[in-house]
């Protein structure tokens, strides 16, 4: 048996796989997150720890004891800053934080190898310019960091005192020369940084040590080997088998994100598209990443007074597929792809005495479609080739938003087993592959698939037209963005 974790924005995530390759069980601790400011967002270290502990505790004794190996995933780009014993010196700064604006824009333009090594645009999101943000503002913070871990590695150093990490999660810091495959001396120095901060880098299949005696004996497990894993982008693709060219996922998750597969490397950074390490050797990919994607569910729920983002879409379905004419701009936390604005807000328009929750559902299911035809424009402007994609995410549970995004998106979507869950099972397979061995090809075999959903011909002309007031929309407002920057 063989156990995954994924250290999510909303939760840990963890299953258990069989050695027959079935999902045994699965579990789930909520987190939260801290907001002190604006644009910001936080989390404590120390909380994804307690969370991966009450996660793997959860299940049956029984099962722990047959683990044999553990596989970890993550949210990427989180700023983990330790001092020279291993504390967290500050609450670890999130993916979806967009305080660093200005040190963006100073590192884009005195280091132009952050786009030829690093391969990305220097924006908020990513670790290097939190860290030169936490240089000029917490100078006392920055002086006493001794290493910089990303969140699953973080939960790795606590299981097994490493320090490590593996190249897809990694190339998101933009401290790697992603073609390499390694730290780059530059990109780092441009931070005031060296390698003796960073972790050690391995491939996402390679063992980096072992749990802890300790851990060990409190979980009711051997001391089974760690494997290097993924970040959740990539560990999701290796659950539902999108690891040749052109395979591709739509992950339906906190973000929104399109993740297509090449066995080169190649990068568009003009389109805010990211170009990253995939998680096994010699493998790349392009991704598009929206901020807001289910947490604009998780955020409409609360403003339509419903109890779940299920009873949010039956809502949206009581609509009947009819047109609506409320828009909805999804970008709560700014936004990346194409768009590249960390100040961008989200906006309701069109809205009417008529306009009801069922209506207010309707237009988020529509904006969040809307934001990833965008990003994904952007990676076939970029040279990808893409037919179907495979949905990974909490998202993946619901048909009525699948008929929604195949249309506006206009490919097919393929609903696998196992893809509610993809990071942490992709953790899992990880594991069996790193105790096994084998081909790689068949232990990242794509998983069957449960149901598909087609566009629908009317349907993708109706979102055709409207996506095009969507793109007028956020046109027209993006010079009032800007405001936002210290709001």
């Amino acid at each position: 048996m063989f156990l995954g974790i994924d250290i999510g924005t909303a939760g840990v995530n963890a299953v258990l796989l069989s050695s027959t390759a079935e999902i045994v069980e699965t579990s789930h601790a909520p987190l939260s997150i801290s907001r002190p400011r604006p644009g910001w967002s936080e989390q404590d270290p120390n909380a994804w720890w307690d969370a991966t502990q009450m996660a793997v505790t959860q299940f049956d004794a029984r099962y722990r004891e047959q683990i044999q190996g553990i596989g970890l995933s993550g949210q990427m780009h989180g700023a983990t800053l330790l001092d020279a014993n291993g504390d967290s010196l500050r609450p670890a700064i999130l993916w979806n934080d967009g305080r660093s604006e200005i040190e963006c824009a100073d590192l884009q333009n005195q280091h132009p190898e952050f786009l030829e090594k690093a391969g990305n645009l220097v924006m908020p999101g990513f670790t290097a310019p939190k860290l030169e943000w936490v240089r000029r503002h917490e100078p006392d913070i920055f002086e006493a960091t001794r290493t910089v871990l990303l969140p699953k590695d973080y939960v790795r150093f606590c299981m097994s005192a490493e320090y490590a990490s593996d190249m897809s999660d990694s190339a998101g810091t933009l401290w790697m020369d992603v073609a390499r495959r390694d730290w780059h001396d530059g990109l780092l120095d441009a931070c005031s940084l060296t390698r003796a901060h960073m972790p050690k880098l391995y491939e996402g299949t390679a063992q980096t040590g072992e749990l802890r005696g300790s851990i060990a004996k409190a979980w009711c497990l051997k001391r089974v080997p760690i494997y290097a894993g993924g970040g959740d982008n990539a560990a999701g693709a290796l659950a539902v088998g999108v690891i040749n060219t052109g395979d591709t996922l739509v992950s339906l998750g906190t973000s929104g994100v399109i993740f297509t597969a090449s066995d080169v490397y190649r990068s568009n950074p003009t389109s805010a598209v990211h170009a990253f390490c995939h998680a096994l050797p010699d493998r790349w990919h392009l991704m598009s990443v929206m901020l807001s994607a289910a947490s604009c569910l998780d955020w409409a729920c609360k403003l339509t007074r419903t109890e779940t983002v299920a009873e949010l879409i039956g809502l949206a379905e009581t609509t009947k597929g009819e047109p609506i004419s409320e828009l909805f701009l999804p970008y709560l936390s700014g936004e990346r792809t194409p768009h590249n604005s960390p100040n961008a807000r989200g906006v309701f328009y069109g809205l009417s005495h008529d306009t009801g929750p069922a209506e207010l559902a309707q237009a988020v299911l529509e904006g969040v479609a809307f934001g990833l035809a965008d990003g994904l424009d952007a990676l076939v402007a970029g040279g990808a080739e893409i037919e179907a994609l495979s949905v990974i995410g909490g998202g993946a549970r619901s048909p009525y938003w699948g008929k929604i995004l195949a249309s506006a998106l206009n490919r097919r979507l393929l609903y696998r087993d196992g893809g509610e869950v993809g990071p942490a099972l992709g953790a899992a397979r990880i594991a069996a592959h790193g105790v096994r061995g084998g081909a790689m090809e068949a232990a990242f075999a794509p998983p069957a698939i449960l149901f598909e959903v087609s566009p629908e011909a009317t349907l993708v002309q109706h979102y055709f037209e409207k996506r095009a007031h969507f793109s007028n929309l956020y046109t027209q407002l993006q010079p009032s963005f800007a405001g936002n920057a210290h709001a």
